[in-house]
C-alpha cells in the first residue's frame, strides 16, 4: 500500500507542471473589446500574438489562465479593431506632395498666388510645385489663366495640380519647357487655349507633358516622402495601403525601404500602365513579401467629373454639347484586358464617368466570361448607368469605392449630372448588393487621409456641419459593420489578402488598432474627432498617442 502510495505521489508531481505550464506570447491584450470582423463579426476581450501573428482570441480570464507574455496590455475598457486598410490611395505620390505647396482649402485663386509667394520664398530654387485646389470652392468657379503666375514668376516653371490630379495650371515658363503650343492637340487631354494664347490650364494627358520635365527625385527624397506619409498613416490607423499607379523602379525602393526595416507599411502596390512596367513586372515575376503585393496594374479610363473630363454617355447638364473624354482609345484597354488575363495579373481601372464605366465592364466582360474569382477592379465607379450595374454581379468585378468623393462632390454632382442621372453616382449600397462585398478606400491625397472621414462619409453621407439633412442619396447608406468591413477585410479580400490581414482571427497578421470610443455605437456627432491611441504592426507598436 505504502509503496503504491509513493509511486501515485511522484507520478502527481511529474504531471503538475505539465498541468500548469502557461504557453509563451509576446504580446497579451485583455479588457478590452475586440472587433474580430470574422465572418460572424465575433467580439473578443482578449488576443494573445506570437511571432507577429496571433496564436489566440478569446476571453480575458481564459487567455490569462493559458499565456505568459514579454508584455502584457490592459487595454482599460478600450475598443480594437483590424488595422485599417486603405483600398485606394496614392501613399508615394501623398509622401512627395508633403515637399510641395499645400493648396488644399484655398479659396480663390488669389489665395493661392498669395500661398505660392511665400512658398517661394522658403523655397528659392528649382520648379515652384503645388497641389490641391479646386476651383468648385471658389466664389468665381471658372479657371483661372496663369497671366499673374507669368507676371510673378516669369523665369521660375511652376506647374499647380487641381485636387484629382486630373487638371492643372502651368505658367508659361512650364510650358515652354514642355514644348506646348497653342493648337496642339492630344488623345485623352486638352490643352486650353482663349483668343488664340495658352491659359495654363491642362486637363488629363496634358498635364503630363509639363510633369514629363520635372527632376526626378533621389532615393533620398523618395525615401523621406514614404517614411512622411507613412508616419501620417500610422497615426490615422492604417497598417496596409493599395498605392494605385507606380512605376517599377519606385516598388524597387519601397522593397529596399522595407528590407532594411525603416518602411513598416504594408503595401499593396499598383503598377502604372506603361510599357516600362509591363517588362519589368513579367521579366521578374510578381512580388510577394509579408510587406509588398506586386501583382496588379492600375489603367486609366477617363478624367475626373470635378474637371469635366470624366467620359459621360450623354453632355454633361452644365456645359452643352461636352461628354468629356477616354483617355485612350477602347483598343488599348482591350490589350491590357487580354494580356493581364493571360498573365494571371489583376486588372484595376480608374472609372469616373457613365460611359467609362460601360467601356471597361463591357472590356472585362469579355474576358472573364461571367463567374470567376480574378477580382479585377473597377476603381470609383463613380457614375454608373442604371443598365450597367447588373454587370458587376454578373462578372463578380469588384468596385472599389471612395466615399469621401460623394460628400465632396455632393454640392455641384447634379449641376454636372442632373438629377436623374445623379441617381447612379456615388451607389455604394447599389454596388455592395452586386457581389455582396466592397473594398472602401480614401483616394489620399485627392481626399483627405483619415479613415474615419471615410467611415462617416459611408454611413452617414453628410458633411462635418451635417449638411444636408438626412443625408446625401441616404438610400446608398453602408451600415456600420459593412463599413468597418469595406476598410479592413473586404479591402484585404480585393488584393488577395484576406488570409492573412483584414480580420483578427488565429494565424493572420497581429495588425491592429486601439480607440478610446467604440466606432459601431458612438454618437454621429463623434465619428469625425475619432482619434487612435495606438496602432500595431506584427504586434509591435508603430504609434501610440
Amino acid at each position: 500500500m505504502f509503496l503504491r502510495n509513493l509511486v501515485a505521489a511522484v507520478a502527481f508531481l511529474y504531471l503538475l507542471p505539465a498541468c500548469t505550464t502557461k504557453q509563451e506570447a509576446d504580446l497579451l491584450v485583455h479588457n478590452a473589446t475586440i472587433y474580430s470582423v470574422d465572418s460572424s463579426f465575433t467580439i473578443y476581450e482578449a488576443m494573445a500574438v506570437k511571432d507577429g501573428k496571433i496564436t489566440a482570441v478569446g476571453t480575458s480570464d481564459s487567455l490569462l489562465s493559458i499565456f505568459t507574455a514579454k508584455e502584457t496590455i490592459d487595454a482599460g475598457g478600450k475598443f480594437i479593431y483590424p488595422g485599417l486598410i486603405d483600398a485606394h490611395c496614392h501613399f508615394y505620390r501623398y509622401g512627395l506632395g508633403l515637399q510641395t505647396a499645400d493648396l488644399v482649402g484655398t479659396k480663390s485663386w488669389e489665395a493661392i498666388l498669395d500661398s505660392l509667394k511665400n512658398f517661394a520664398g522658403s523655397h528659392p530654387d528649382g520648379w515652384l510645385v503645388g497641389r490641391g485646389w479646386d476651383q468648385n470652392d471658389w466664389q468665381q468657379k471658372s479657371y483661372p489663366s496663369n497671366t499673374e503666375l507669368n507676371r510673378l514668376f516669369p523665369d521660375r516653371p511652376v506647374i499647380l495640380t487641381r485636387i484629382d490630379g486630373h487638371a492643372a495650371i502651368a505658367n508659361q515658363k512650364a510650358l515652354e519647357m514642355a514644348g506646348i503650343r497653342a493648337g496642339q492637340s492630344l488623345t485623352g487631354g486638352d490643352i486650353e487655349v482663349k483668343d488664340g494664347v495658352l491659359t495654363g490650364i491642362l486637363i488629363d494627358n496634358a498635364v503630363d507633358l509639363v510633369y514629363s520635365k520635372l527632376p526626378a527625385p533621389d532615393k533620398t527624397q523618395m525615401k523621406a516622402a514614404l517614411m512622411d506619409a507613412q508616419a501620417n498613416c500610422f497615426a490615422m490607423g492604417l497598417t496596409t495601403v493599395d498605392d494605385c499607379g507606380l512605376d517599377f523602379e519606385e516598388v524597387r525602393v519601397i522593397d529596399s525601404l522595407h528590407k532594411e526595416g525603416s518602411l513598416k507599411m504594408r503595401v499593396f502596390a499598383m503598377l502604372s500602365d506603361s510599357k516600362k512596367n509591363y517588362e519589368a513586372i513579367f521579366k521578374n515575376g510578381k512580388i510577394k513579401t509579408p510587406y509588398l503585393n506586386v501583382s496588379s496594374f492600375k489603367v486609366y479610363a477617363d478624367g475626373a467629373l470635378g474637371s469635366r473630363g470624366a467620359c459621360l454617355l450623354q453632355p454633361y447638364s452644365d456645359r452643352a454639347g461636352h461628354t468629356g473624354f477616354l483617355l485612350s482609345k477602347p483598343e488599348h484597354f482591350d490589350s491590357v484586358a487580354a494580356l493581364l488575363y493571360k498573365k494571371d495579373f489583376q486588372m484595376c481601372t480608374h472609372a469616373i464617368g457613365d460611359s467609362g464605366n460601360r467601356t471597361i465592364l463591357n472590356t472585362y466582360a469579355k474576358y472573364l466570361k461571367g463567374s470567376n474569382d480574378r477580382r479585377w477592379r473597377i476603381e470609383h465607379a463613380q457614375v454608373v448607368h442604371p443598365d450597367d450595374f447588373a454587370l458587376f454581379g454578373k462578372y463578380n468585378i469588384i468596385p472599389s469605392v471612395q466615399p469621401t468623393h460623394a460628400t465632396s462632390d455632393m454640392y455641384w454632382a447634379g449641376e454636372r449630372l442632373g438629377k436623374e442621372r445623379e441617381k447612379g453616382a456615388y451607389a455604394f449600397n447599389d454596388l455592395l448588393n452586386q457581389n455582396g462585398w466592397i473594398p472602401l478606400g480614401t483616394d489620399f491625397p485627392v481626399e483627405d487621409i483619415s479613415p474615419f472621414k471615410t467611415f462617416f462619409a459611408a454611413v452617414i453621407r453628410k458633411d462635418a456641419n451635417g449638411f444636408p439633412k438626412g443625408g446625401y442619396q441616404p438610400e446608398n447608406a453602408l451600415s456600420r459593420e459593412n463599413a468597418l468591413r469595406g476598410m479592413t477585410i473586404w479591402a484585404a479580400r480585393s488584393n488577395f489578402e484576406e488570409n492573412e490581414k483584414g480580420s483578427l482571427e488565429k494565424g493572420k497578421y497581429a495588425d491592429f488598432i486601439m480607440l478610446e470610443k467604440d466606432l459601431m455605437k458612438m454618437p454621429e456627432a463623434e465619428i469625425l474627432s475619432t482619434s487612435v491611441n495606438a496602432t500595431y504592426v506584427n504586434g509591435q507598436a508603430v504609434y501610440k498617442r
